[in-house]
């Protein structure tokens, strides 16, 4: 259940509040690939190709337990150089900004998941996976490319956010949005475990599909 807060606009509208002055060190393109407002049954659509999806065995693990929780979120195989469409979208009268993604492995059936983006009472920055299953992150801008830094996992119940000890997580989680061109910018996520080190990465480049080219 999405919690109502306050609404937003865009994912741009949170983040620039979040880092305050920093937003103006991001690359003028990433600063209005971010302030595009996806309106409901208005959704922005990218696409794209992961040159790398992997996992330690430690992740392959962790994937195929989860699974049955929060599928998609932490992917248990190996691959290169697919295609995966991400979609943008927000709901009447919710505060949350969800995102889409499709996975298209070679050989195997796609993989769909969706997580939801949201500001806390507190002003910090929520990304919600399901069952309940979330993670604070952490903004800041490098060399004008925006980094996000996972701080802390929780299990919110009834309201109540639950902190999950990092030993019984995938581990930390970095992600940078970096720029290409007005068009096109490439994503690098890697999850780090404080025992067992990196158990997740994926590397990809995207586009934005327009509305003429998305319908």
């Amino acid at each position: 259940m999405v919690r109502s807060i306050k609404p937003i606009a865009s994912e741009g509208e949170l983040f620039r509040k979040i880092l305050g002055k920093e937003w103006l060190k991001l690359h003028p393109d990433i600063q209005a690939r971010f302030a595009k407002n996806p309106e409901p049954d208005k959704p922005l659509h990218y696409t794209g190709v992961l040159s790398e999806l992997s996992c330690s065995r430690i992740g392959k693990l962790l994937g195929h337990l989860t699974k049955p929780m929060i599928a998609g979120a932490l992917i248990p195989y190996t691959d290169h150089d697919f295609p995966v469409d991400i979609m943008v979208y927000s709901k009447p009268d919710c505060p949350a900004i969800f995102k889409q993604r499709i996975y298209r492995l070679h050989g195997r059936p796609p993989i769909q998941f969706t997580s939801y983006m949201q500001e806390s009472e507190k002003g910090e920055v929520l990304e919600y996976v399901g069952m309940g299953l979330g993670m604070k992150l952490c903004l800041h801008v490098h060399e004008g490319d925006l980094y996000f830094t996972s701080d802390g996992y929780f299990w919110e119940v009834l309201g109540c956010r639950i902190p999950i000890p990092g030993i019984f997580t995938p581990g930390k989680t970095y992600l940078c949005h970096r720029n290409d061109n007005p068009e096109q910018f490439n994503i690098r996520i890697e999850i780090k475990h404080a025992l067992f080190g990196r158990t997740f990465t994926q590397i990809g480049v995207f586009k934005e599909i327009h509305p003429e080219a998305a319908s």
